[in-house]
């Protein structure tokens, strides 16, 4: 099936921040995990019940290369990756238990046989959206940026985003889009983790 991928914009694990973006019969559908449940175990079980190919994920998925490398000098970045310096990201060292929850989740879903990989929304958002202002900050912006971000994407949205997480998934899916698509900007080193966009 084409477009068979998942675009999650990952929140803390009871908060109901999480939300998903997926197509399902010729339209791009939102979840969002209600407050109060486990968005981790609610994920695995919405991935078991959808079967993407890929889940896009807004969550670093490895460490900085230091960690895995056996000499370690005074040089060494132990904060940041290559790629979370190309796009600013913040550091997965700082969202420690973030990353080691999303890095827990690949690794069950690569044991079933789904691959995920990460991207990160905001960097969608200064390269198809640079247009546009108030991105996570002013509630009215919320509407511009669903419009502008419905007329990038190839399938109507089932419901209008209601918030910035589900925005955010969108923003995961058609990253996930571009890069099936052979028009993803890769950042960083294969080496030590990708940031596709």
């Amino acid at each position: 099936m084409q477009d068979n991928h998942l675009g999650v914009d990952y929140g803390s694990k009871m908060a109901g921040t999480t939300a998903v973006a997926m197509v399902q019969n010729g339209e791009l559908y939102l979840w969002q995990c209600a407050k109060d449940k486990d968005a981790d175990l609610w994920l695995q079980g919405l991935v078991q019940e959808l079967k993407p190919a890929v889940v896009y994920i807004d969550a670093p998925l490895t460490l900085p290369m230091v960690y895995s490398q056996d000499v370690q000098t005074p040089e060494s970045d132990f904060f940041y990756r290559q790629a979370d310096r190309e796009v600013q990201a913040m550091s997965p060292m700082f969202i420690g238990g973030l990353t080691a929850r999303a890095m827990k989740l690949r690794t069950q879903l690569a044991a079933k046989g789904t691959a995920m990989l990460e991207t990160y929304p905001t960097q969608a958002v200064k390269l198809l959206l640079p247009h546009l202002q108030g991105y996570k900050k002013e509630p009215a912006a919320l509407q511009a940026y669903a419009e502008a971000l419905q007329g990038q994407l190839k399938y109507p949205l089932r419901h209008p985003a209601e918030n910035w997480h589900q925005i955010d998934a969108i923003l995961c899916w058609l990253s996930g889009f571009r890069h099936n698509n052979n028009k993803a900007i890769l950042y960083g080193r294969a080496t030590e983790g990708r940031i596709i966009v």
